[in-house]
């Protein structure tokens, strides 16, 4: 007996989450990928500064593109395309790495971004049936998988780092979103876009609330102390410590698994604790991980300062999603999306601006200003917190 067609959309749904796997993995590269470029060797941080810039600016011009893509193609057209700038992105990086001019490569990691913003867009509008039936779970698995792209990025590269020139890193890299090509332009996939059916004056309302604008403010920054980790761990572990390239990529695996197992744990605990208090400590461990990994001279320090922060950031993701929830009770594909950007856009462009302050003052600036957004997030925190008493609504705070 075949399926209804309900659950046709269902299971169609579930197979676009997997682009959230892919996601991760294009979104770590930078991080991954600067050790094998040979940046550990020399201070031009400025260019790496650059790097990143490339990656938002493409972001933003996916993002852009799919509002005339998805409308007249359809889902499963914008997918393949996606999949497709993405593996062309990591072609062309390979024929551009190092000692080939850096802006080359700027102009590869901004098709890379175009690639991702694409694959934003397309899978919040995918995974429509699925979040209707189950919210929750729909948004931790999507968090899992993108997390698990962000450890195997990190992962590949460290395991072929002494074996591979970098050329043929990338070119195995790139087979990777290719597969992705294969699986989307065949099988079930969601025929149409979600239907628009939502209250604009509600929205807008919902938006100029207090809570909501904190909520937005508090995601921009908890992604961009997460990312400023993420995209400078190896350089700051190797320039600083002395630890091998390799080793340092097996550092910041340590640093996604810690984030990643740390959201899984804070979803067991959720309904059993008080989630300020939980908030409150998760931050301070973020805060208590940045002082030992800038002050640490050896690798345990490193590595228990990585699982301090790693294990400090997991829990504000979640409790910021479940927020979020609250506020929005209704799903649009849109509004999520427009909430994941803003907090990519935060994500990335903090390690941009670290690469400019490194470049001024040392790449010790790389754990101090992580430090300082995790002292504004217990502000957010706390802000919120009182926005939530003063107006009356139920909280588990």
């Amino acid at each position: 007996m075949g399926l209804s067609a309900e659950g046709r959309a269902t299971s169609a749904a579930r197979k676009a989450l997997s682009a959230f796997f892919l996601s991760g993995f294009f979104l770590s590269f930078l991080g991954a990928i600067l050790p094998a470029w040979g940046y550990h060797l020399h201070t031009h941080y400025d260019i790496i500064g650059h790097y990143f810039l490339g990656m938002i600016l493409g972001l933003l011009v996916g993002a852009r593109a799919s509002k005339e893509l998805l409308p007249r193609k359809g889902l499963r057209f914008t997918l393949v395309l996606a999949c497709a700038i993405g593996s062309g992105a990591l072609l062309f990086l390979a024929l551009f790495s190092p000692p080939a001019a850096p802006w080359w490569r700027v102009f590869g990691i901004f098709l890379l971004g175009s690639g991702a913003g694409l694959l934003h867009s397309a899978v919040f509008h995918a995974i429509t049936p699925v979040y209707h039936h189950d919210p929750a779970a729909t948004i931790n698995l999507a968090g899992i998988l993108f997390g698990f792209g962000c450890v195997v990025m990190t992962l590949f590269v460290a395991a072929t780092f002494d074996a591979y020139s970098v050329a043929s890193i990338l070119f195995l890299a790139a087979m990777i979103p290719f597969f992705f090509t294969s699986i989307f332009s065949r099988g079930p996939l969601p025929r149409n876009m979600a239907e628009d059916h939502l209250p604009v004056r509600q929205v807008l309302a919902d938006f100029r609330n207090p809570g909501a604008i904190l909520m937005a403010l508090l995601l921009f920054f908890q992604f961009g102390n997460e990312w400023a980790i993420a995209g400078w761990l190896p350089l700051f572990l190797i320039q600083r410590l002395g630890v091998s390239p390799a080793a340092s990529l097996m550092l910041l695996a340590l640093y996604w698994m810690a984030l990643l197992i740390g959201r899984l744990v804070a979803q067991a605990i959720l309904p059993r604790v008080r989630h300020g208090r939980l908030l409150v400590a998760s931050v301070v461990s973020a805060m208590f991980g940045c002082l030992i990994l800038s002050l640490t001279d050896n690798s345990f320090g490193a590595g228990s300062g990585i699982l301090f922060v790693g294990g400090g950031f997991a829990v504000v993701y979640p409790l910021a999603v479940e927020m979020i929830g609250d506020r929005f009770p209704y799903y649009h594909p849109g509004i999520f999306n427009g909430v994941f950007s803003i907090a990519v856009t935060g994500g990335l462009l903090a390690p941009a601006t670290l690469g400019y302050f490194a470049e001024l003052w040392d790449i010790r600036v790389v754990m101090w200003l992580p430090l300082a957004g995790t002292i504004l997030v217990l502000v957010l925190v706390l802000l919120i917190m009182l926005e939530t008493k003063l107006s009356g609504k139920p909280s588990t705070f």
